[in-house]
């Protein structure tokens, strides 16, 4: 199809000169450089083209450091120095999915509530912690402790955002961004077209059916939200949500459910890719 899973055979690395482009995802860097230490020879590592996720790039190297290989890099993560070396076993915390800790942040900002999330805070490795500074941003208080993070929901306004470096929430906001006074301008996400489905524009498909006004850009979307009114859901309706069997579409469109009522989530089960237990612990959270 064009895409992974591929079959790689091969003999090892030999090390050089690799070039790997930047501008569609940073896995591909990712696995490169987790795999190059063990090349017979030095690998230099160039990016072409703009590098997206580059919060992602600094865990792999972060965690590869913590196992005994430090990479040298240039301040823009364009050119990488990986040594021949060998990993050293630790024993490693793993931190909280962030990405998927913004669903609960979310549901704060949506319902006006209050949510702690534990494991995570400001000096986490992963990036996608700072949706709660896009959060606070739009209304909402944010409390931090060592290993947990607090939203309260307040009155949502739109905000115009750069989100080139934590992409993987685009969603989770453009659903909070319905309940917003004002549009919200989302920016910096081109990448987000190759992901598991096109994140830009069949997420406004998806928006359009709930009653938003969504205009798409090459590089993201403004969300214009829908009139309010003295209910809960303003000028809202429900509608069946096709997920593309992308997670994220699930699990994020879900979240507008907690304010419109009859919002179907079709194909639910793809949130088993990387949150099996998705829609049971949000059962629990209307209980």
């Amino acid at each position: 199809t064009g895409c992974p899973p591929v079959v790689v055979t091969a003999r090892g690395l030999p090390g050089g000169t690799a070039r790997v482009r930047g501008n569609v995802s940073s896995q591909f860097l990712s696995g490169l450089l987790m795999a190059a230490p063990y090349a017979r020879e030095p690998l230099t590592i160039r990016v072409e083209g703009e590098l997206v996720s580059k919060p992602y790039v600094e865990i792999t190297l972060a965690v590869m450091r913590s196992f005994g290989v430090d990479v040298p890099s240039d301040e823009d993560l364009q050119s990488f120095a990986v040594p021949q070396a060998k990993y050293k076993s630790q024993t490693f915390a793993i931190e909280p999915d962030a990405s998927a800790a913004s669903y609960w942040f979310a549901a704060a900002a949506i319902t006006g509530g209050t949510i702690t999330v534990t494991g995570l805070d400001s000096n986490s490795l992963q990036g996608d912690t700072r949706f709660v500074d896009v959060l606070r941003q739009m209304g909402c208080t944010i409390s931090e402790r060592p290993q947990s993070l607090t939203v309260t929901g307040g009155k949502l306004r739109g905000i115009d955002i750069d989100m080139n470096t934590i992409s993987d929430t685009v969603q989770t906001l453009a659903v909070v961004a319905l309940f917003a006074e004002g549009p919200t301008r989302v920016r910096g996400v081109a990448h987000n077209r190759h992901k598991e489905t096109d994140r830009i524009g069949n997420l406004a498909i998806e928006l359009r059916k709930l009653g938003a006004q969504v205009d798409e850009h090459e590089d993201g979307l403004t969300i214009i939200p829908a009139p309010h009114s003295a209910s809960s859901h303003g000028a809202y309706h429900g509608a069946s949500i096709a997920t593309y069997d992308d997670h994220r579409m699930a699990m994020s469109l879900a979240l507008a459910g907690l304010r419109i009522p009859g919002v179907v989530i079709e194909n639910p089960k793809c949130v088993e890719k990387t949150y099996p237990e998705f829609f049971e612990d949000l059962a629990r959270l209307l209980k």
